[in-house]
């Protein structure tokens, strides 16, 4: 069975941030040359891009997980982790990106059109990155960060001037296959197209594509039958033919009632831009060729014009009337294109710039467990935390200093949070939970300034002078610690002669 794929949702991820390296600078006869942590790498993008030699998205069906690479961990000697590439996944021209509660995201038209859905990770900043004057030592590296994760819908659209619109067997393949080079599948008996087809058809010096959008019943607009599939391939199309089909052979139908009934369904079809059955219109009557489609056409047509349709009577198999419908479609299709060129004239970009006063955060006041709590949201302190390797105390108390230094702890004591009370910096599910205390340390306040070392401390080269004085000072030092050394055996050597004389004595 022929299975047509023009709507997958689609689980793409970002690659990881690689994270920074721990490292410090040995060499012979230099013990401390000072912190040589690498960076760790970005991961890579996620992107969707147009090709033109794409046509499905039935890869993405059968394998709809895909993930960015991850960036390279940072190493010693200032060895940078490498980047992740950027993944591009290929889709159709015309393919509509949604994410899954229908919003349209982008809509990408047009051969190398692209847009990003994952966004990679940061990579963490290694401890030469974090050292500085007044920390000289960094004994901690900041974590890389996780991919975005994104699930998004994916929905293909043809691209096409005109749509052929009509009842199963109603002659639109056939009539596609007459007007260009397409050649779809096309039987002597009832059927319906599985798969739309698209054909180039030239009127003059007017070249256009024309779509036959198959399956169309009643109750298409609901999901009824295989139109609801298809009906989203109409709403790009610029004009629409009703293909009717004048010499069916089932008695209880007509090209009125058929008509009827394809313009309800296109009225129910809520579309993107223009509603469908607000777009240009013409009506082909087709199978003319036969004695009853010829004496039906004619029976139809004035009531057709009575509504205002252009009606063509024609025929996909002698051919007849084809000339003057396609040029009647060229004509609709360049009145579609002139209006689309004035209102693609450009229009001024605004650039809105961030507040000066934006902190990047925001505190909120919840009630959990009848205990106050304090929520904290923001994309620097939530990619803060991220970044931090709660293990390492010195990296925690590093954290607290960039969360006091954007103003958190100032807003807190404003809006009147208490020590001891719970803070949440993140989301319900991922959020990192303090017990607040004014200063933040969260116990590292016992190492002192952070990145501190005191071999780094002293700077100082002893002249010759002073090198010699300390080497006379380290002498008389060992002849005094000799000298009292000697002492003390004598006094031990004394006190045993007198305790042997005094055993002798008392014998």
């Amino acid at each position: 069975m022929a299975h047509f794929v023009d709507r997958v949702v689609l689980h793409a991820g970002g690659g990881d941030g690689g994270s920074g390296c721990i490292s410090v600078h040995r060499e012979k006869f230099k013990p401390l040359g000072g912190p040589d942590g690498g960076n760790g790498g970005d991961g890579g993008h996620v992107e969707l891009v147009v090709d033109p030699n794409t046509t499905t998205l039935l890869d993405y069906h059968h394998r709809p997980h895909r993930r960015a690479e991850s960036g390279g961990v940072g190493q010693g000697s200032l060895r940078h982790g490498h980047k992740g590439s950027t993944l591009e996944l290929t889709v159709p021209d015309g393919t509509v990106v949604k994410d899954r509660d229908g919003t349209v995201l982008v809509d990408l038209v047009g051969a190398g059109a692209r847009a990003r859905i994952a966004e990679g990770g940061v990579g963490g900043l290694g401890n030469a990155a974090l050292a500085s004057r007044q920390r000289k030592a960094p004994g901690f590296a900041l974590l890389g960060t996780p991919g975005q994760q994104s699930d998004v819908v994916l929905e293909l659209k043809s691209v096409a001037d005109v749509a052929l619109v009509g009842f199963p067997s109603a002659g639109k393949s056939s009539l596609i296959a007459a007007m260009s080079a397409a050649r779809p599948k096309i039987a002597e008996y009832p059927f319906t197209t599985l798969v739309p087809n698209l054909g180039v058809v030239e009127a003059g010096e007017t070249r256009f594509t024309v779509a036959d959008v198959p399956g169309l019943i009643p109750g298409a607009a609901e999901g009824k039958g295989l139109g609801h599939e298809f009906l989203r391939h109409v709403e790009r199309c610029a004009a629409l033919v009703h293909v009717l089909d004048c010499g069916t052979l089932e008695t209880d139908r007509d090209p009125i009632a058929d008509l009827d009934a394809i313009e309800h369904e296109l009225a129910a079809y809520a579309a993107d831009g223009l509603p469908l059955t607000e777009r240009p219109r013409l009506v082909a009557l087709n199978k003319t060729d036969l004695p009853d489609g010829e004496e039906m056409a004619g029976l139809v047509r004035a009531t057709l014009e009575e509504r205002g349709f252009r009606t063509f009577e024609i025929s996909a198999v002698s051919r007849k009337g084809l000339r003057e419908l396609s040029f009647a479609m060229a004509g609709l299709v360049q009145e579609a294109r002139a209006a689309q060129e004035v209102e693609a004239a450009p229009v001024p970009v605004t650039i809105r710039p961030k507040a000066i006063n934006d902190r990047g955060f925001t505190i909120s006041r919840e009630e959990k467990g009848g205990e106050p709590l304090w929520r904290v949201r923001g994309s620097k302190p939530e990619r803060w935390i991220q970044q931090t390797d709660f293990n390492n105390d010195e990296a925690v108390g590093y954290l607290a200093d960039r969360l006091q230094a954007i103003g958190i702890e100032d807003e807190l004591f404003r809006l009147g949070a208490v020590p001891g009370e719970s803070v949440v910096i993140g989301a319900e599910e991922d959020g990192v939970v303090f017990d607040w205390e004014p200063t933040m340390a969260a116990g590292a306040e016992h190492l002192g300034a952070r990145g501190t070392d005191l071999r780094f401390e002293d700077q100082h080269r002893p002249t010759r002078a002073e090198k010699k004085q300390d080497q006379a000072d380290r002498r008389a030092s060992k002849r005094q610690v000799r000298a009292e050394m000697d002492k003390l055996y004598a006094t031990d050597e004394a006190e045993d002669v007198d305790a042997v004389a005094g055993q002798q004595e008392e014998r």
